[in-house]
């Protein structure tokens, strides 16, 4: 196993409780608003920016960050609120599209302003505009790795 030195488990760890705490105080501060929370702002993000604002369940799973374990209850719930439709697939009879409402859509817009603010509060404000830039490039090196090594394995099986 390869030895880490204490610096990168030192960074490895800020960087995990910062995202925390960070999720955490937009948590709260949406909560406090009375907006959808930020797991249902991640489904629905990611469904407001697809094609048609629809997407197939089993993409959506893959477009989604913050709430992939429970998904499927989420969607029920989100669905019943009005939030989402069920749209059956005309192409493949077994497959389905989840599929962003208007009020899905105008709950989206109306947590944003939080969200945003809770961004720049927590995560922007503490930082330079070069630190900004030094941090974009390394979790982009870093996201971008991932996702190769992802599709590789994907292939390779």
């Amino acid at each position: 196993m390869d030895k880490l030195s204490e610096k990168e488990l030192t960074a490895w760890r800020l960087f995990i409780k910062a995202h925390a705490k960070i999720i955490e105080f937009i948590e709260r501060d949406l909560a406090a608003q009375k907006k959808v929370p930020l797991t249902t702002y991640d489904v629905l993000i990611a469904l407001f920016e697809a094609p048609d604002r629809r997407l197939r369940f089993s993409e959506l799973n893959r477009k989604v960050v913050l709430s992939k374990s429970g998904l499927t209850r989420m969607i029920d719930r989100l669905e019943r609120e009005g939030l989402i439709q069920r749209e059956k697939s005309e192409e493949d009879r077994r497959g389905a599209y989840a599929v962003l409402t208007d009020e899905g859509e105008n709950q989206l817009r109306k947590a944003w302003p939080i969200y945003a603010r809770g961004i720049k509060q927590y995560f922007a404000a503490s930082l330079s505009d070069e630190e900004v830039e030094i941090l974009t490039r390394s979790l982009g090196l870093i996201y971008n790795e991932l996702q190769s090594s992802q599709e590789k394995e994907g292939k390779e099986s």
